[in-house]
């Protein structure tokens, strides 16, 4: 059984600044989110540790240690500095 899946990904503020995009689509063998997370944080040298970082599925925030799903779409959301 093929446990790869291809899932989408959006990357907003430090997040598309470290990738250089603004989204892609990633072929992975990550089971959860928390697993996607450290994928993507070593392959891209993303400088925030996943305590710091919120993540959604759709137009949900997600748990770290949901199931990734074929065809998910996930957005990771660094902290919001406000003023």
């Amino acid at each position: 059984m093929d446990s790869t899946k291809t899932v989408s990904i959006q990357y907003y503020a430090v997040f598309r600044e470290q990738r250089g995009l603004s989204s892609e689509s990633r072929v992975t063998c990550a089971r959860t989110l928390r697993e996607l997370y450290a994928e993507l944080k070593s392959a891209h040298g993303f400088s925030l540790p996943q305590e710091r970082v919120q993540v959604a599925v759709g137009d949900e925030f997600a748990d770290w240690d949901a199931e990734l799903l074929e065809n998910s779409a996930v957005v990771f959301i660094p902290p919001v500095a406000g003023g």
